[in-house]
């Protein structure tokens, strides 16, 4: 029978299990408070997307970059990070935004690493380069590389920070309560005081499968802060394409989900309904990447091809995109590129010595090498053949298209697409002009110049770039396409906080007692990144946001 518990109170409730909301309650425990942490998901989805993640992150001035000859600055990542964001609502919607934005690239360059190295956190000697940008120096991009990825991938980074909670939990300190959603926050006299909802019933849902929503019960807790740390929207394709910028033109007809289902913004709507404001809400990362998961874990499942910059890369009537739009080098601009062709897809073309070298797929469970700690299984990246990951998407995904000549490989194209768009004589016209430009050392191709450049960089060379070659050559071969769909991620946009994580309300006033972070808050004053990201600042967002309004909810507290 459906029971009712009204008794239960805290000093704080922290609303999502996933990374930022275990940095906040970790912080607020740790500062002698009571937290309780509730998440609508079973306990076997405890850190939610963080755990699915590659575990990059965002470090500036780092040993592992020193080690590799990168000279790196607070200056320069900052200029990188206010080109890419490209803040233009300083007013209003990016007033606070920018503030976090100062703020993280402080703790980038600063104590970022050492905090994480103190709790065992370690990273891949290799730092990867992402979003390189390609426009001038004040544009969007990285001028350096700056992907630190944790050793351990998603899980390794969610460890910790799980331990702190989980030492909190076997002193009381911190009561987590799974199965838990949340349905509106108790307002009181202008402050928020408490949370209620529903209770589910148990589930025995793998990490990212869908869980039941059958109610067995109802609950209404009281605590002096709430900290609000569930709020993507990318398993919610409804609310993406409404919120859908027009500077990117039409929304994906189909997109694949990068996201398992309960990302579904719930929690922005009760916050908004309780005085919250969102803004920035036309802001939002998704890729253009995209394979269908062969082995999906959660419906319409995508994974993102991590490339190297020497694919050739098609629209959907086989067209070469133009400079800057290569592999690795503008997300957002390359979204808003295949939007204006009218299709939802693209593809690259490539050769088995592009994909054994430059192709890694994104996510914990896509690099059992990186995610288990196995140094001779991550040494064996450099033998003949492509990566086993990338391999059984080529030998089982529905995506690829393998040829021994041009004439095949379009045909397969067209079989695979459904649409006959392309025109073998067109494309092979492309690639045999491409191909003339690697006669020289030096050429006009933009996109040959920068597969050379990042030949300069030691990392890139040892194990993310080809050596330049001729795409028509046959000891290149075979030839490689991959059809190129577009995944659902994240939203840029959230909740306005300020720089202690105060939910601010549309008089841009603090509202007593709620506190927001991680994505929920736009990683920070609703909307650290502006319009673009660097890459590698999603989990740290979540960190900084989740560990800067756990501090501040304590001193209040």
């Amino acid at each position: 029978m459906a029971q009712t518990n009204v008794s239960a109170r805290a000093d704080a409730i922290v609303i999502g299990a996933g990374l930022a909301g275990l940095a906040a309650a970790a912080e607020i425990a740790d500062a002698g408070k009571k937290v309780l942490l509730l998440d609508q998901e079973p306990e076997a989805s405890l850190g939610g997307q963080a755990w699915w993640s590659f575990g990059g992150l965002f470090l500036v001035d780092s040993p592992e970059q020193r080690r590799m000859g990168v000279k790196d600055s607070k200056e320069l990542a900052l200029q990188d990070w206010l080109g890419s964001a490209g803040f233009d609502r300083e007013e209003d919607e990016d007033f606070w935004g920018r503030k976090w934005a100062e703020a993280y690239v402080d703790f980038a360059s600063g104590e970022k690493r050492a905090w994480l190295h103190g709790m065992g956190v370690r990273f891949f000697p290799v730092v990867g380069w992402a979003e390189r940008g390609g426009y001038l120096a004040e544009g969007h991009g990285n001028s350096v590389p700056r992907f630190h990825i944790v050793w351990g991938t998603g899980p390794g980074l969610v460890a910790p920070f799980e331990r702190r909670v989980r030492s909190h939990m076997e002193t009381g300190r911190i009561e987590y309560r799974p199965r838990h959603r949340v349905d509106s926050l108790t307002e009181h006299n202008g402050a928020i005081i408490g949370a209620s909802g529903s209770i589910l019933e148990p589930s025995d849902a793998a990490r990212g499968e869908a869980s039941s929503r059958e109610v067995i019960g109802q609950f209404e807790y009281e605590a002096g802060a709430v900290l609000i740390t569930s709020g993507g929207i990318g398993g919610n394709h409804d609310l993406v394409r409404r919120n859908w910028p027009s500077r990117l033109g039409q929304p994906p007809a189909r997109m694949l989900s990068g996201v398992p289902a309960h990302v579904d913004g719930r929690m922005l709507g009760i916050a908004e309904e309780a005085g919250g404001r969102i803004v920035n809400r036309d802001r939002m990362w998704h890729y253009t990447e995209g394979l269908a998961n062969w082995n999906p874990i959660w419906s319409n499942h995508g994974i993102r091809i991590l490339p190297g910059p020497s694919s050739i890369w098609l629209d959907a009537n086989g067209n070469r995109f133009p400079a800057p739009n290569f592999p690795g080098f503008d997300t957002l601009g390359t979204l808003e590129a295949i939007q204006r062709t009218g299709y939802d897809y693209s593809w690259f073309i490539l050769t088995q010595k592009i994909i054994e070298k430059e192709f890694a797929l994104s996510g914990s469970e896509q690099n059992p090498d990186l995610t288990g700690k196995s140094v001779r299984k991550v040494l064996s990246r450099v033998l003949p053949g492509a990566p086993g990951p990338v391999q059984a998407f080529m030998d089982k995904g529905e995506d690829f298209v393998i040829a021994r000549n041009i004439g095949e490989l379009v045909a397969g194209m067209n079989k695979l697409s459904g649409q006959s768009l392309l025109d073998p004589a067109a494309i092979e016209r492309q690639l045999i002009a491409r191909d003339r430009e690697m006669d020289n050392k030096f050429t006009k191709d933009l996109q040959v110049t920068a597969i050379r450049g990042a030949r300069h960089y030691i990392g890139d060379k040892l194990i993310r770039t080809a050596k330049p070659h001729k795409l028509l050559d046959p000891k290149n071969g075979p030839l490689i396409a991959v059809r190129l769909n577009i995944v659902s991620r994240k939203t840029l946009g959230g909740l306005q906080t300020d720089l202690s994580g105060r939910v601010l309300n549309a008089e841009g006033q603090p509202i007593s007692g709620l506190y927001a972070a991680g994505e929920a808050s736009g990683f920070g004053g609703g909307g650290v990144h502006g319009y673009r990201a660097l890459e590698g600042t999603f989990l740290g967002g979540c960190l900084f946001s989740g560990r800067s309004a756990g501090r501040a909810a304590a001193t209040e507290l």
